[in-house]
């Protein structure tokens, strides 16, 4: 493993760790709305580490952030996509109700997701399933705890089977147009990434913290 590969899996565990053990213990009013400073930073990371060297890369990750916003504007503005929601206040700055960092977490997690896929040799078709499937799960995680860290929350305070159905379908465009350019990335760190997201939410969902 090269130097840059592992500098930047240490910083991921190093941010998410120390999240899981300062929320645990009772550090969430501090901890949480640094959340946009940490999905920055894993951001900058994916840039620099996957790395996003080709006018192809470049190309679909801002189209994802793009699409990501869009497709989140709908959702909060109309409810048509993912169903009645409304953003917190610890994603950090909005456009139209929609933080402008949910964008670059759909493309982070569509990269990682899509290299991660890649290590299983299956064929493209599989691929994109697969990749698609770890999306998903990964939102079946955060969306447990989106209330309680004031990320996002739906109406009734459940999310609605039609979120997941909206994920699903997204993650699978991003992923078939990740597949279908044959990209493909730093496999080490993009493993490391979702590994550590996973943590976090699947740990702290049995112990979800209060807010002031």
């Amino acid at each position: 493993m090269d130097f840059k590969t592992a500098t930047g899996i240490f910083l991921v565990w190093l941010l998410h760790l120390s999240a899981i053990i300062g929320i645990l213990f009772g550090e969430a009013a501090w901890f949480i709305p640094k959340t946009p400073f940490n999905l920055l930073v894993c951001t900058g990371l994916l840039l620099w580490i996957f790395p996003l060297d080709t006018l192809k890369k470049a190309g679909l990750f801002c189209f994802i952030v793009m699409a990501g916003i869009g497709a989140e504007w709908i959702g909060v503005n109309t409810g048509f996509l993912f169903g009645t929601y409304t953003y917190g206040e610890n994603l950090g700055p909005k456009l139209g109700g929609v933080p402008y960092l949910i964008g670059a977490n759909w493309a982070v997690l569509s990269f990682c997701s899509g290299a991660v896929s890649n290590a299983w040799g299956l064929p493209r078709g599989l691929r994109v399933l697969l990749a698609g499937l770890l999306m998903l799960g990964l939102d079946y995680f955060m969306e447990g705890l989106a209330p309680a860290f004031d990320f996002w929350e739906f109406r009734g305070g459940e999310p609605p089977l039609w979120n997941y159905i909206c994920w699903f379908g997204l993650a699978l465009l991003f992923q078939g147009a990740f597949q279908g350019l044959r990209l493909d990335g730093n496999r080490s760190f993009s493993t490391n990434l979702l590994a550590a997201q996973f943590a976090f939410f699947i740990v702290l969902s049995g112990y979800p913290p209060t807010l002031p």
